[in-house]
């Protein structure tokens, strides 16, 4: 039964996602808010859901550029490199970003009549994003249910699983993860130095996946 919107990157987690759940997806919805790195993802994630006959949704917020502060953002400070668990990766946190998204894609799920809104946060994601953890998930989830006429509810699969988990899966479903973007840079290739590209890399490694990721170095 198709009842669900999914928020969708381009990424390598809510595309393993996309497939993981084809079925029950009516709606992709990706979000350009001016992160450095839109431009790369979001073609990824219409180039999916073409392959998979899901409709698809692009929604601009651009105040997030003006008004909010993060390396992440276009005009913010260079985008750190190392692992997510050192200090310096909260800088390319966007404050509340899955919390905005999350809110415009309850009210088109209602909108369409659509019962849940899905989205891919796993358990890496954690130690630095407040708005990836499971006490947010659950916290939304019963704010969607309560704000909602229909109960709109909040399905997040991966919450507790690893990024590697989620490669693994990916490999299972036959996904071509050349054919999604990390890179918070957002060069013509993936810096594989920033947190994100470390993050892919070892996951890859640990699923003993051939990364077939093109790394500047």
């Amino acid at each position: 039964m198709k009842d669900t919107v999914l928020i969708l990157s381009g990424g390598m987690d809510s595309t393993t996602l996309l497939y993981d759940y084809q079925e029950r997806i009516a709606l992709a919805v990706s979000f350009d808010y001016g992160s450095k790195h839109n431009a790369r993802e979001i073609p990824f994630a219409r180039l999916h859901c073409e392959r998979l006959g899901i409709r698809h949704i692009v929604i601009p917020l651009g105040f997030m550029t003006t008004y909010f502060k993060s390396s992440l953002l276009q005009g913010g400070d260079d985008i750190p490199e190392g692992h997510y668990a050192d200090d310096n990766m909260k800088s390319t946190v966007v404050p509340f970003r899955n919390g905005i998204m999350l809110s415009v894609a309850v009210g088109i799920a209602e909108s369409n009549e659509l019962k849940y809104v899905m989205m891919a946060n796993h358990g890496g994601d954690h130690t630095i994003y407040p708005d990836c953890r499971p006490e947010f998930v659950d916290a939304f989830n019963q704010a969607a249910r309560a704000g909602t006429f229909v109960g709109v509810g909040l399905l997040s699969p991966y919450t507790h699983m690893t990024k590697a988990d989620i490669a693994r899966r990916g490999r299972e479903l036959g996904i071509d993860y050349a054919e999604t973007w990390s890179c918070y840079k957002g060069g013509d290739r993936h810096c594989g130095k920033c947190g994100t590209c470390v993050e892919r890399r070892e996951a890859m490694k640990e699923a003993g996946i051939d990364d077939p990721t093109e790394y500047e170095e």
